[in-house]
């Protein structure tokens, strides 16, 4: 009933002209990768099409019907039928976007950006079949998508659910409360000797003679925690204090762009690093000049926290797990603690909670500048609570274990949803031969 084509051999296609920031608002349809079209003063086709995005990374391979006077992006291709074909537009489209996920992963090139590849996007295989049967099969397209996001909206959801139950537990886990019970049977080991004031002492003593020793530098002089910054009423033995007070370094990246090389030393940035996850796998290349100018104040190690300064994840943190020697950029902030004094997880648990230092976070005003950053000079002085050390290992415990069960259901859901795709998909295809 049908046979399968390349793309290359049902449509020609080419790349729009226009670029978004040429934008002049006019009477024509300005298509772009975003779902939402913009208008522009000229047009360049007069015709019926389908505009791919093939260079955005968060509209990847959506599709978008045309017809009439247009002109695209540039980060986009126009496709219209090969010459004496017979194309339903309307049905491609619905294709188009129904195997979405599928052309990206088949198609798409690239390590920092993926963008679609011209000579796999041409190869790329779509069924082909009388035009009446393309109209046809319309509503079968329709009617399985429908489907689709029905069971794919339900496994969103929760997800959306378990992350809530995360941040839950985080929650609960740096207000004490996910260890009421322990400190009821362990009195001693949250008191006296073992109070978090006298751990606190022992920290700022060993700082102290960091710093005479030159090793560190003296932090600036950090004014008193006062009631309206204590954000809860804290159990027996934790203390409230300043996140500086914890850390022998709290600092920046490299603040311009350097120039990349194909090899020579590694060099991250802020997609490096997810919450409890360090991902150094896809990096950039420096020489060794800028290596050595960014790290010879402080290098990161192995046990070092890494927090992201600016994007979507801002305040996201994880533990540097591995040795491995790199310079990295000023979206990214590097936190030296007291690991053998201090739970470095107990910490990383706090920031990456909703109470966490992402409340620091800046604003600028302007064109171009509506991007919040978390201000270093705000991550210093911003209060932390601070448990009894045996109590901070209690804690890290009984959160990686609620994290491992939430793991796994979030692994399940996100198999169920992969699955429940490909047999659809399997079921399309089936339904075209």
């Amino acid at each position: 009933m049908s046979e399968w084509k390349p793309i290359d051999e049902l449509f020609d296609y080419e790349k729009g002209t226009m670029q978004s920031s040429k934008c002049s608002p006019g009477q024509y349809s300005f298509i772009t990768a975003a779902e939402e079209w913009k208008t522009h003063k000229i047009y360049t086709h007069d015709c019926e099409a389908l505009i791919f995005a093939m260079a955005a990374s968060g509209s990847l391979g959506r599709t978008h019907y045309v017809k009439g006077k247009f002109i695209s992006s540039d980060l986009c291709f126009i496709l219209t039928p090969k010459k004496g074909l017979r194309l339903d537009l309307m049905f491609y489209h619905r294709l188009f976007n129904y195997l979405r996920t599928d052309i990206v992963k088949r198609t798409a090139t690239g390590t920092s950006k993926l963008a679609i590849n011209q000579t796999n996007f041409g190869m790329y295989k779509l069924p082909y079949f009388d035009y009446e049967h393309q109209v046809a099969f319309r509503g079968k397209i329709e009617k399985i998508t429908l489907i689709n996001d029905e069971f794919s909206g339900g496994m969103s959801e929760q997800l959306m659910f378990l992350q809530k139950l995360r941040q839950s537990i985080l929650q609960e886990a740096i207000e004490g409360k996910l260890t009421t019970e322990w400190r009821k049977k362990n009195p001693k080991l949250v008191s006296g000797d073992n109070h978090a004031s006298r751990l606190l002492e022992r920290i700022r003593a060993e700082k102290g003679r960091l710093v005479k020793e030159g090793k560190i530098r003296e932090g600036k002089l950090l004014p008193l925690i006062t009631d309206e910054e204590k954000a809860f009423v804290l159990p027996e033995g934790w203390v409230w204090c300043r996140f500086q007070e914890l850390t022998k370094v709290i600092t920046c990246g490299m603040a311009s762009t350097p120039k990349y090389y194909s090899n020579g030393r590694i060099f991250l940035s802020a997609k490096n690093v997810k919450p409890y996850r360090f991902m150094p796998e896809d990096h950039k290349f420096v020489d060794e000049v800028t290596y050595k100018r960014v790290t010879q104040n402080a290098k990161p190690e192995k046990g070092d926290i890494l927090m992201t300064r600016v994007g979507a994840g801002i305040g996201e943190s994880a533990i540097i797990d591995r040795d491995i020697d790199f310079a990295y950029y000023v979206s990214l902030t590097l936190i030296k603690l007291f690991p053998d004094i201090l739970s470095s997880q107990y910490v990383l648990h706090f920031l990456n909670s909703l109470h966490g230092i992402a409340n620091a976070i800046s604003y600028t005003t302007g064109v171009g500048s509506s991007q919040g950053n978390l201000n270093v000079n705000k991550v210093r002085p911003y209060v932390i609570p601070l448990p009894p050390i045996a109590e901070q290992q209690v804690i890290v415990d009984q959160v990686d274990g609620y994290m491992g069960i939430i793991d796994n259901l979030e692994q399940q859901v996100t198999d169920r949803k992969r699955q429940s795709e490909m047999l659809l998909q399997s079921v399309l295809r089936e339904s075209f031969i």
